[in-house]
């Protein structure tokens, strides 16, 4: 039996929100979460690229790829709906947020940050992983553009996304090329 993945109920340009609702595809909620989704898949090609012979980057990025689950699933809830979400499933915690920070730590241990931007292109790895970070930096700020227009209720997505960028950068600094010529104001 062949199993179909439309339903046709989007035909008419609206979504399905978590426990009911629905919205325009263009509407600023959508748009959040829709773009946490691009960072998801984009993450999936960095882990894709990660050298099997060294598994940890690859289990932390698949880590970071579940916890943006639970963003866009904090996003795509009507805010009616939100005392239906469980912390870590569908609800950022405070607590996802301080484990990002303890492996930003971690990895900035070993990187040596330039005083000057980077410019992304040291291998097709570090390169992948900065895609994946500029894209969550429009996530966290559709996420805001949401915020303004909506009542969010309290919520750590803010804090998350933002950090999950962080971690995003570090990852792509200790996968680097050690090449001076990727640094702002020192290349050719």
């Amino acid at each position: 039996m062949t199993v179909k993945i439309y339903t046709r109920k989007g035909d008419d340009g609206t979504t399905s929100l978590w426990y009911g609702g629905r919205v325009p595809k263009s509407h600023p909620r959508t748009d959040a979460y829709g773009t946490i989704d691009e960072a998801v898949s984009a993450l999936g090609v960095a882990r894709a690229l990660c050298d099997p012979s060294e598994p940890e980057l690859a289990a932390l990025i698949l880590r970071v790829q579940n916890e943006l689950f639970v963003a866009g699933a904090e996003l795509a809830t009507a805010p009616e709906a939100s005392e239906r979400l469980e912390d870590g499933v569908s609800r950022v915690t405070a607590e996802m947020v301080d484990e990002l920070d303890a492996e930003i730590d971690k990895l900035m241990a070993s990187v040596d940050l330039p005083p000057k931007f980077v410019i992304p292109g040291g291998n097709l790895l570090s390169a992948q992983l900065d895609l994946a970070r500029a894209i969550l930096r429009r996530g966290e700020r559709r996420m805001t553009e949401l915020a303004a227009s909506e009542d969010l209720g309290p919520t750590e997505v803010g804090r998350f996304l933002n950090r999950c960028s962080d971690l995003v950068y570090a990852m792509a600094r200790a996968t680097d090329v050690d090449d001076p010529d990727l640094f702002a104001g020192r290349g050719k």
